[in-house]
C-alpha cells in the first residue's frame, strides 16, 4: 500500500519513534518545533527530531504554533494520509485531526487511560508506579482520550529516572508503533474506547515544581529527584543559595529532624517529616556536580546549628 505520512514529535523520546517509523515506512514530511536558543551562549539550536529528519533526508516543517492559517495550509498541502505523533510539544485542533483519510494516530508514554497528559513519564515516577507502558492511540480533540489501537507494559526499576525510563519506552513503543501500523491501515486492527475507570493525569511541569519541600516523607522526595532528572531538576535552598540535587536516597526512620541539615554515612542529609533524605550527588551555585561526600568536606556551614 502507497501511503503519504506525516510525524510529528520534538523531543528525543519522538527521535527513537522516528528511527523505527523510518525504517519501516516513506515520510513524506516532518513536523517538529522551531529551533530554539541553549546553552550558556544562547546559541540557535534544533530539535533532535530536526537533525535526525535532515539525516534521513526528509523535508522538515516547523510552525511556531500548527493553529496559524499558514501552518495549517502548509500541512494541507502535503496530502497525509496519516499523522503520526510522538512528543510533539502542541495540541492538534480539529482540523488538523481530520486532514489525513486515516487520522492521527499517537504514541502516548503510558498504559492509558492512566497518565493522559503532558508528563506521563514523570508521573509515573513521582508516584511510585511499578509499571508503565506505551499505548497506540487513534487521537480525538480530548486529552489522550481517543481510542486504543494496542499497548504493551514496562517495568519501572527502583532506580529509574524520568531519562532511563523514556529510552525504554521509546523503544518499546517505537517496534510497538510499526508492528500496530499494517492492521491499522488494512482494518484488520480497529481502534478500541478506553476505560472509564482509573482515568489519571500529569499535568505541564514547570521549573519551579522542582523545589523540595522538606515537609514531604523522604520517599517521595528521593522519587521527585528521579522524576526530574534531567529536566527540570530539583533543588534545594542552602542558606539562600541554590543547591541542585541530582541523586538521592531515602533512609527510613532516620534521625535527623524535618528540615535540619546533618551529615549521614558521609553525606550530606536533610531531615523530612518521614526519614532522612541522603544527598548524593549535588552542584552548588557556581560550581560542577559533585559527589556528596566531597561536598561536606568543603562545605563547613553544612550543618544546621
Amino acid at each position: 500500500m502507497s501511503i503519504k505520512i506525516v510525524f510529528m514529535g520534538s523531543s528525543d523520546f519522538s527521535v527513537t519513534i522516528l528511527k523505527h517509523l523510518a525504517d519501516k515506512f516513506p515520510l513524506c514530511s516532518v513536523v517538529t518545533q522551531p529551533d530554539k536558543p541553549a546553552g550558556r551562549g544562547k546559541t540557535l539550536t534544533p530539535p533532535p527530531v530536526k537533525i535526525l529528519a535532515r539525516q534521513l533526508g526528509i523535508p522538515v516543517l516547523q510552525p511556531v504554533k500548527l493553529r496559524l492559517p499558514d501552518s495549517f495550509t502548509q500541512l494541507e498541502a502535503l496530502q497525509p494520509d496519516l499523522i503520526v505523533v510522538a512528543a510533539y510539544g502542541q495540541i492538534l485542533r480539529q482540523n488538523v485531526l481530520d486532514l489525513p483519510k486515516f487520522g492521527c494516530i499517537n504514541v502516548h508514554a503510558s498504559l492509558l487511560p492512566r497518565w493522559r497528559g503532558a508528563s506521563p513519564i514523570q508521573a509515573s515516577i513521582l508516584n511510585g508506579d511499578t509499571v508503565s507502558g506505551v499505548t497506540i492511540m487513534k487521537m480525538d480533540a480530548g486529552i489522550d482520550t481517543g481510542p486504543e489501537l494496542a499497548k504493551r507494559s514496562v517495568p519501572i526499576d527502583p532506580d529509574e529516572t524520568a531519562v532511563s525510563l523514556s529510552e525504554k519506552l521509546a523503544e518499546v513503543g517505537g517496534k510497538l508503533l510499526i508492528e500496530t501500523l499494517p492492521g491499522y491501515l488494512d482494518g484488520t486492527i480497529k481502534p478500541v474506547k478506553q476505560a472509564e475507570d482509573g482515568v489519571t493525569y500529569a499535568s505541564l511541569i514547570k521549573k519551579e515544581d522542582g523545589l523540595l519541600d522538606f515537609h514531604n516523607p523522604a520517599e517521595i522526595l528521593e522519587r521527585k529527584v528521579r522524576a526530574y532528572f534531567d529536566w527540570p531538576g530539583t533543588f534545594m535552598d542552602w542558606d539562600g543559595q541554590i543547591l541542585k540535587v541530582r541523586k538521592a536516597k531515602a533512609v527510613r526512620n532516620g534521625s535527623t529532624p524535618p528540615g535540619k541539615r546533618a551529615v549521614c554515612g558521609g553525606y550530606p542529609c536533610v531531615g523530612t517529616v518521614d526519614g532522612d533524605f541522603i544527598l548524593l550527588e549535588l552542584q552548588p551555585a557556581g560550581k560542577k556536580w559533585m559527589d556528596g561526600k566531597d561536598f561536606v568536606r568543603g562545605a563547613r556551614n553544612w550543618i544546621s546549628s
